[in-house]
């Protein structure tokens, strides 16, 4: 019997921006086209340095264009970023292929281009649908332009649109925020994602004492959360990961490699990648004592772009990671997802019962009513319930071994 292909995500960094918002921490800068046009041709190099591999034991499943905004790149850029993938690479028929893009870089020539070179889903960051909040945020775009770049998607052919949104927003109160999900609604996007705003260091809000004086009090941002979910699952969109909603069989493949601990490669400047130690791109690392690496692409686009590129040049930080690290992350990464983790995949990955490694903390959670399973021993779905959901930063922390 033909053994099954191990399936591989790919994330490719596109780091400019028109202008860095007022909250980013991100890898992302604002570039000349000199600077741009270089950047796709290393980033070019980077992929096609991968091409002697193309015919091994893995295909890839998920291709994802994050940023900075992918979307200010030109569609011919794309078109041959997307070529030089598909001949680097084995690229599966149905692969999810997404791509970023703000409101206000994009036009509808420009998505009739993503359409036809193949990404087939579209992830848009709105953050909120008031102007005077999205100034606030240091957003190029107004909500009527995001209308448009919308409906221009929607008339193109793309059937598998997610919308961003922020919570949390200075001078933001429950009545406010209630119609940013009410017209979002409307649209019906197949995914959401709702996110708090995180104030970072180093960013312009982190001593902003005007921004941090206006901030909702926790108890309104809990509230917020709370009708984010009764709004969107009265709509029809489940929530499959605390802070993602879709519609069913329209959740973030790509985002689930990470939540499930599947392997990803990294590409472009600052890209991570993980993968198992047996993975033919990690080069000669293979220890049989480590169970994955991570590691990340060089973050100096200096260094970047003047370096020749091959398959494992280029790379920094690199973490071992042992069967224990691996074991942990299953567990506090699988678990923020709605259907929580399965026993049989565990022991499947790591050759343990589930059991014999965390059967007290189970036990204690499900005696608390805040984890709970379904199916035989060995063989169960277990996830968080809606009030484990609710405490799950205190939960996850005990799914750390000692």
């Amino acid at each position: 019997m033909k053994e099954k292909k191990r399936t591989l995500g790919l994330y490719v960094h596109i780091p400019f921006c028109v202008r860095k918002c007022n909250y980013c921490d991100f890898l992302s800068f604002s570039a000349t086209e000199e600077v741009k046009e270089q950047y796709v041709q290393a980033l070019c190099d980077e992929i096609t340095s991968f091409s002697h591999v193309k015919n091994v034991d893995f295909e890839v499943a998920t291709i994802f264009f994050g940023g900075g905004t992918p979307s200010v790149l030109k569609g011919e850029q794309m078109e041959r970023i997307m070529k030089a993938i598909r001949q680097a690479f084995p690229v599966k028929a149905d692969a999810e292929i997404t791509i970023e893009m703000n409101p206000g870089t994009v036009t509808k020539e420009k998505l009739e281009t993503y359409y036809k070179i193949g990404i087939n889903r579209l992830s848009i960051g709105l953050q909120t649908t008031d102007d005077e909040r999205l100034k606030v945020l240091g957003r190029i775009h107004t909500y009527e332009q995001f209308l448009h770049n919308y409906q221009w998607a929607r008339e193109v052919g793309f059937q598998n649109i997610s919308v961003d949104l922020m919570s949390a927003l200075p001078k933001e109160d429950l009545a406010s925020y209630q119609k940013d999900i009410e017209r979002i609604l409307a649209l019906q996007p197949e995914h959401i994602s709702s996110y708090s705003l995180i104030i970072e260091e180093g960013t312009p809000f982190y001593n902003n004492d005007e921004i941090l004086d206006h901030l909702p009090e926790e108890e309104e941002d809990r509230a917020m959360y709370e009708l984010t979910r009764q709004l969107l699952q009265k709509e029809g969109y489940h929530r499959y990961e605390i802070s993602n909603y879709a519609k069913e069989g329209k959740e973030s493949r790509h985002n689930s490699v990470y939540w499930t601990g599947g392997e990803y490669l990294g590409l472009g400047l600052g890209a991570s990648s993980y993968l198992r130690s047996d993975h033919r791109y990690v080069g000669d690392k293979e220890k049989e004592e480590v169970y994955a690496y991570r590691f990340k692409n060089v973050s100096s686009m200096k260094e970047y772009l003047e370096n020749p590129v091959t398959v494992c040049e280029q790379r920094e930080e690199w973490t071992e990671i042992t069967k224990k690290d691996a074991m942990e992350e299953f567990m506090y990464l699988g678990l923020r997802m709605r259907k929580g983790i399965s026993e049989k995949e565990f022991f499947e990955k790591f050759k343990e019962p589930l059991e014999d490694i965390y059967g007290e903390v189970l036990l204690k959670f499900h005696s608390m009513n805040l984890l709970a399973w379904n199916g035989e021993k060995g063989e169960r779905q277990i996830y968080l319930t809606a009030q484990g959901i609710d405490v799950s930063n205190a939960i996850l922390c005990e799914f750390l071994l000692s």
